[in-house]
């Protein structure tokens, strides 16, 4: 038998799905450690899909998506953001890794070098992976709070870098990312000819600040933005994203959807429409819920002397589990067969959080408290374990 595909049997596992396996497999364990509301999807939204589904809207819709809406995301874009982009500088997508995937494949070639955060979500190194693009991290360092460090992007560029990618509110360091930042961002950019991917998946989840859309800024078209329907409205199983970009780039993801899903599911596009246009007051209750989760979870790690970092936005902290003497990897099992909890490894996301543990808020309030509870606990024993040895 010939041999798999060699590039992409090189593609690291995510540490996230490899925790969101074993903790499974324990019936009592508290997740923490996957980014996924624990409220249902509204009832006005599974609502509207049910009567979209009963009108006929069960079939295949054009590879960009139903023009209503796409009309409807750009109105709330424009609402938001300021921003007026034509019906076709919008392409819906099966969930914004569809659209990351797409986009890169719309722009870079095997061997292209893309620039990607450290910390970062560790779905843009498999994507680049896959595709035989070389990641090249730039780092967002914890004392700068998670802010690009610009003399270490400007090392990073070579003739070869076709891209960066930015996130902000950020996963995992929960940085928002001021309006200077974002500007200085699109002028490296500029200055060194960069198409600019630009993950804005938690643009509704700020605690402090405001969310400033690099699209914002777009000049010359190297921007492409991507939202999600997943984490603002509680909507991860419909997969249901879009991106905003240029008509020459959306025209090309549109032909390199046909060869990946054809087009977005029919239904979660009606119900993707029903919530962008219909009431935001679920929005806005989750947001004050997850800023009291935000809140509770930081109070108890500093009752406990466990140092965290307050995030700004969407709904993740990381924690610095440097005195346990464990690599997060290690800690992160202990931690789950110990006292089952099961949270993300720091190194799944990069150098810069290796030595930290990422924490997911969107765990139901109690549970989230009893968790924090049980890792200064374990934390408390580590440290007490590695000044002793």
């Amino acid at each position: 038998m010939k041999p798999l595909s060699h590039a992409r049997g090189k593609i690291p596992q995510s540490g996230i799905r490899k925790l969101q396996e074993l903790s499974s497999q324990i019936p009592d364990a508290i997740h923490l450690e996957v980014g996924e509301p624990n409220a249902n999807t509204p009832m006005p939204i599974i609502d509207a899909a049910y009567r979209a589904m009963q009108e006929g809207h069960t079939k295949y819709t054009s590879v960009p998506g139903y023009p209503s809406l796409r009309q409807a995301i750009r109105n709330d874009l424009e609402a938001l953001y300021g921003l007026k982009p034509g019906l076709d500088e919008i392409v819906v997508t099966s969930g914004s890794v569809t659209a990351l995937t797409a986009s890169l494949l719309a722009i870079a070639d095997a061997g292209d070098e893309v620039l990607i955060p450290d910390p970062a979500w560790p779905v843009y190194e498999m994507i680049l992976m896959v595709q035989q693009c070389v990641p090249v991290r730039y780092a967002l360092k914890a004392e700068e709070g998670f802010a690009p460090d610009f003399e270490d992007l400007e090392a990073k560029v070579t003739d070869r870098t076709k891209a960066i990618f930015i996130n902000t509110p950020g996963n995992p360091t929960g940085a928002v990312f001021d309006e200077e930042t974002v500007k200085r961002l699109m002028e490296f950019a500029r200055k060194h000819d960069l198409y600019v991917i630009s993950d804005e998946v938690y643009e509704a989840i700020i605690y402090e600040g405001r969310h400033v859309s690099p699209k914002s800024y777009d000049t010359d078209d190297r921007v492409i933005s991507i939202f999600a329907v997943s984490k603002k409205y509680a909507m991860t199983g419909w997969r249901l994203g879009y991106m905003v970009a240029s008509k020459a780039i959306c025209a090309s993801v549109s032909q390199i959807m046909i060869t990946l899903v054809g087009n977005a599911p029919s239904m979660s596009q009606k119900a993707a429409e029903a919530a962008i246009t219909g009431p935001q007051q679920f929005v806005d209750e989750m947001l004050l819920s997850y800023r009291e989760r935000r809140d509770m979870t930081y109070e108890l790690f500093m009752n406990n002397q466990v140092k965290a970092y307050k995030t700004e936005g969407a709904f993740y902290m990381l924690i610095d589990i440097a005195d346990t003497g464990l690599t997060s990897d290690d800690f992160a099992l202990a931690l789950l067969q110990e006292e089952k909890v099961a949270v993300a490894p720091g190194s799944t996301f990069g150098n810069v959080s290796h030595e930290m543990i990422r924490v997911s808020l969107a765990t139901e309030k109690e549970a989230l408290r009893e968790g924090v509870n049980r890792i200064c606990r374990f934390i408390a024993q580590r440290r007490k374990a590695a000044l002793q040895g």
